[in-house]
């Protein structure tokens, strides 16, 4: 199905992550993004995730939660 931007796939999956100790990115704008990403997509295909003490960066955790979703919502390429 559609929504509200013509050729969006609402049922699309969504990982969003963000470290709670982003100076760059304040963690409320991420808090802020998912809330609307889930207005325009089915919501229970929305996940946010946030890592503590976590900068504008990455972690092995981070990483870890990524390569998770992509096995999950990608299929195996040969």
């Amino acid at each position: 199905s559609q929504g509200p931007i013509s050729g969006v796939n609402k049922d699309i999956a969504v990982l969003q992550c963000h470290g709670d100790c982003d100076p760059l990115v304040p963690i409320m704008f991420g808090s802020l993004t998912v809330e609307k990403l889930k207005t325009m997509i089915n919501p229970a295909n929305v996940t946010f995730k946030t890592y503590s003490g976590m900068m504008h960066s990455s972690s092995l955790e981070e990483m870890m939660d990524v390569k998770q979703f992509i096995d999950k919502h990608l299929p195996p390429i040969d």
